[in-house]
């Protein structure tokens, strides 16, 4: 199944012993010159010949623009600067990282991925690495080896920030992640995966390049099918002006599973609750992977959408689907990013989070349930990374772990969560997120589940788990193609909301069975 070794799952999360450049020879492709200007970088090509491939290489002066970039970044965000001189090696963080735990590799113990960027800034930004560049400081010159081993590992890092809660000075590994991918997006040196996806963006309208009249599609097919099933007529509204809800959600539940079954699931609850709203063709993807990137620049222009589309269609409020990182730009940055949000309806919150309308509906009786439609599943839930450790969900603190698991135990009968450990702010990632779902670094999203696969598989065998249901559109794409390394299977991980729509009772229903 695989050319590489799949680690082996065991009943605790081991702690290996750190070994040398494991994984030092995977990266990610590079992007194209044109990918990289749609974004307002720079980029090189090389090819001796037509018939060969071409080559992506660092642009002319790439060594003085890394350094000034560098410090452009420092000047900006003093919580960069903060992060390279606070470290003291403690330790704290080594054994934090999925990435680490699954690969060994000792650059992905989270100390050292700093340190490849935090010994390139004491050489350029210190009195001492200026003046005194040796190991006594730690200062290393930038070279196109320091460039590779950069963009190798800083790809082996899914910014999910688990090391950060247990970093006694709170160092953020995410930032310097982020700022280290902006960097070598100046320099000629930017992902390929992320960079061509954000262009999509732009000029289309989401992640998968699905112009309007195919999403127009999608949607009346959908309908279709739902009404096929239920004889009901749901709706799937596209730019419908003066709809009380714009619904923005990953582009992901438009075509795949589990994540169109979650999309199903908010329809029927729009329906139910007599729920006025629609989906945007300007704005039809919630995911924003200017994030990734380190590019508040190109978030802000993502962002910047959602903004046009609410104004465009005269909503009042606008509401993420499922999707992790989305909501962490939409909660922490999207005011920052596209406000004010002045001409919503300022009685609910800006943006609100699909969990939260639902819960809402459900304590309120506005919902007809019957939990006993998913006795077939014993359900666990994977808290995202995103939403974990970088935004929050409701009124109350904490909000974002217990209002997605309020829901499932609203609509379903059974319940149990994995070890405390591995839920909550300190729950490990999927392995596939930051920019890194992308099959030229399968061999990193393998290994880098595999302590989320031993939880799992503890709670499957200790407690009868037959499902696990997550948040996240990145999640569920990654547990679908990974967790059969682990002798799970694809239809094992579903959407919150679709277990929702399993349990949902829309008057007039008329089941399948009947």
């Amino acid at each position: 199944m695989a050319d590489y070794e799949v680690p082996e799952v065991k009943e605790y999360a081991v702690v290996p012993m750190p070994k040398d450049g494991v994984m030092k020879h995977l990266s990610p492709f590079v992007a194209k010159p044109e990918f990289q200007e749609a974004l307002n970088y720079v980029g090189k090509k090389e090819q001796a010949d037509e018939k060969e491939m071409p080559k992506y290489v660092l642009v002319d002066g790439w060594k003085e623009k890394a350094i000034d970039k560098m410090g452009d970044l420092l000047g900006r965000y003093r919580s960069l600067q903060v992060f390279m001189d606070s470290c003291v090696k403690c330790g704290a963080c080594t054994d934090k990282c999925h990435y680490f735990l699954g690969t060994q590799d000792a650059k992905n113990m989270p100390v050292a991925r700093q340190d490849l960027l935090r010994s390139v800034y004491r050489r350029y930004f210190t009195f001492a690495g200026k003046y005194f560049p040796n190991w006594l400081t730690g200062a290393k010159d930038l070279t196109e080896e320091v460039v590779d081993d950069w963009y190798s590992y800083f790809h082996q890092c899914s910014e999910c920030r688990r090391c950060a809660v247990f970093c006694p000075y709170g160092i953020d590994t995410a930032e310097v992640t982020m700022a280290a991918r902006e960097i070598m997006a100046h320099i000629g040196k930017g992902q390929k995966y992320s960079n061509e996806i954000i262009g999509k963006v732009f000029t289309i309208g989401n992640n998968l390049g699905l112009p309007e009249k195919a999403l127009a599609n999608v949607l009346e097919g959908l309908e279709e099918d739902v009404e096929y099933d239920i004889e009901v007529p749901v709706k799937f509204p596209l730019d419908q002006k003066g709809a009380d809800i714009l619904l923005v959600t990953p582009s992901a539940d438009f075509f795949a599973e589990p994540h169109i079954d979650g999309l199903i699931g908010y329809a029927k609850v729009f329906h139910a609750t007599n729920t006025s709203w629609t989906l945007s063709s300007v704005a039809s993807e919630a995911a924003n992977f200017g994030l990734f990137i380190g590019s508040y620049e190109n978030m802000q222009r993502i962002s910047m959408r959602i903004r046009e589309a609410a104004l465009q269609l005269g909503v009042k409020r606008i509401v993420y689907g499922e999707c992790g990182h989305a909501w962490r730009v939409g909660y922490s940055f999207l005011n920052t990013l596209a406000g004010p949000f002045d001409f919503l309806d300022q009685n609910y919150p800006i943006p609100q989070h699909i969990c939260e309308f639902t819960l809402d509906k459900l304590e309120k009786g506005e919902l007809n349930i019957d939990k006993s439609r998913n006795d077939e599943m014993t359900l666990t839930f994977h808290d995202s990374c995103n939403v974990a450790r970088a935004s929050g969900m409701g009124n109350k603190p904490g909000g974002q772990f217990e209002i997605p698991r309020a829901v499932i135990k609203a609509v379903c009968n059974n319940f149990v969560d994995m070890e405390q450990d591995t839920i909550h702010d300190a729950t490990f990632c999927c392995g596939g997120g930051g920019g890194l779902l992308t099959d030229d670094l399968m061999e990193l999203r393998v290994k880098g589940i595999l302590p989320r696969a031993t939880a799992l598989k503890n709670v499957v065998e200790e407690n009868g788990v037959t499902h696990m249901a997550a948040i996240c559109a990145i999640c569920k794409s990654q547990f679908t193609k990974v967790l059969p390394y682990y002798g799970f299977t694809m239809d094992q991980i579903v959407s919150v909301h679709q277990l929702v729509s399993n349990a949902i009772i829309l008057e007039g229903q008329v089941d399948p069975e009947d």
